[in-house]
């Protein structure tokens, strides 16, 4: 099959992986010259007058990203290299919190409650009761449930020391709005997973290396040996065209037997505005019925603040903030990037979530590194992405993965029981490109061996 993949982000890129490894080719269109959307490398000049190599946003992996190591493997990503494994931590700069031995689940969680830093007795026996209740409910709940809901009987230091960072790490959504049925699949999937499922997974490389472009080097190898795989930089699709006489679909004058937007929702919806210009009527009305799903999206912000001092080091590579609802403490999160294989003194401040203007939010973060971390920073660049992730709601109904016949959707907005993470955007692609193939949505190829077996991507 000839598929046409719309987008070089983290789902497009394991689209193509997927579908070049089970024998088909695919070609990528990526309207801008570098790869990995909204995770991706961008350049940067330190105070000093030194350059480095910073991410459009502070991301972080966990061991329950199966999908995503498994790909990173398959395409030749020495994990021990690109990925500071790290065992589950919410501590603060005063020593406060919680951290999970490296023991197995349940008893890494268990070990971990027990032993929390500055919490009481009553602290720990009301989310060890909690945890007893959604893991006796299989993790389910009430579909227009919050997490605030399902937490109520947590303590406020719990609250606000656990379940806040975790659920605006994961979900980019403030407990008080965001979906709990979501957030109990991510604490199913991360606490009470396999064995080291809980890990923090810290990337040691910039955004696009860790896997956009060893997924294009893996991609021009593959060619080389005789594989059908294309890479498309500066080639912007404006639309895409259906019913030529010798293909299903057109993009920018190619035909493709099916097509994959793996682009943002607001991109997709651009691209398909016009369907009925350039398909049958059919499609057209499928088409739009997506667009409508898909165009009632709200999003969330996110805003990352690369700082920089002289001397300036963390206690650990990462490092729980205690945020505000003003502009004095924004960030939940703080990263060493010299911890992780960039200039020493950079530091990462990321504010998930994030409300009001650049300027006031890279205030509020030198302000908290000073009463916090006891550290006086310089702003090196701030990074706001508007439409980071789409607010993770409770009941929120997210567009299909099909669109209509030849015509399928991926990216981390699409219907799943994941929030908008990069295990949810690759999870999407490959199941896209699995749709696209005939295949069932759970397969995953083990063409020419290119595959780890399962148990070695668990």
């Amino acid at each position: 099959m000839k598929i046409a993949i719309i987008g070089a982000g983290w789902a497009g890129m394991a689209a193509a992986v997927q579908v070049m490894g089970s024998g088909h080719s695919a070609t990528v269109f990526e309207a801008s010259r570098s790869i990995g959307g909204r995770a991706r490398a961008i350049n940067a000049t330190l105070p000093d007058g030194s350059r480095a190599t910073l991410d459009n946003g502070q991301h972080v992996l966990i061991g329950a990203y199966t999908e995503t190591l498994g790909l990173m493997r398959r395409v030749g990503v020495n994990l021990g290299d690109a990925l500071l494994r790290l065992p589950l931590s919410v501590k603060f700069p005063d020593g406060a919190g919680l951290q999970l031995p490296q023991w197995p689940p349940p008893l890494d969680s268990l070990a971990g409650i027990l032993g929390a830093n500055g919490w009481s007795l009553r602290d720990k026996a009301s989310l060890l009761q909690a945890a007893v209740r959604w893991r006796c409910t299989s993790f389910r709940c009430g579909s227009r449930q919050s997490v605030a809901d399902i937490c109520q009987r947590l303590t406020p230091r719990v609250m606000a020391e656990l379940i806040e960072p975790l659920c605006v790490s994961a979900l980019n959504t403030p407990a008080k709005r965001a979906s709990g049925q979501v957030f109990l699949h991510v604490l199913r999937d991360a606490l009470f997973g396999a064995r080291g499922s809980s890990n923090l997974l810290l990337p040691r490389v910039d955004l696009s290396q860790l896997f956009p472009q060893a997924a294009a080097d893996w991609i021009a190898r593959h060619s080389a040996r005789g594989g059908a795989g294309k890479l498309k930089l500066g080639a912007r699709v404006d639309y895409v065209r259906n019913g030529a006489p010798t293909c299903l679909w057109q993009v920018n004058g190619e035909g493709f037997d099916t097509v994959i937007l793996a682009v943002s929702s607001p991109d997709a919806v651009r691209a398909l505005v016009n369907i009925e210009l350039y398909a049958s009527k059919e499609i057209a009305v499928q088409t739009q019925e997506w667009i409508q799903i898909a165009s009632a999206l709200r999003f969330e912000a996110i805003t990352t603040v690369y700082a920089w001092g002289a001397g300036a080091a963390l206690a650990s590579p990462i490092l729980a903030l205690r945020s505000q609802a003003n502009a004095s403490g924004p960030a939940q999160f703080v990263f060493d990037r010299g911890q992780l294989g960039g200039p020493k003194g950079l530091l990462a401040f990321v504010v998930s979530a994030s409300t009001g203007e650049r300027d006031a939010i890279q205030a509020g973060v030198l302000v908290q590194a000073s009463r916090q971390l006891g550290l006086t920073m310089q702003p090196v660049q701030t990074i706001v992405e508007k439409q980071a992730t789409f607010a993770c709601t409770p009941g929120l109904q997210r567009p299909p993965l099909k669109i209509a016949a030849g015509l399928l959707a991926c990216g981390d907005y699409v219907d799943s029981p994941y929030p908008a993470t990069l295990e949810g955007a690759v999870r999407s692609g490959i199941a896209a490109a699995n749709i696209a193939m005939g295949l069932s949505i759970g397969h995953v190829s083990d063409h020419a061996g290119d595959m780890d077996p399962v148990a070695d991507r668990a």
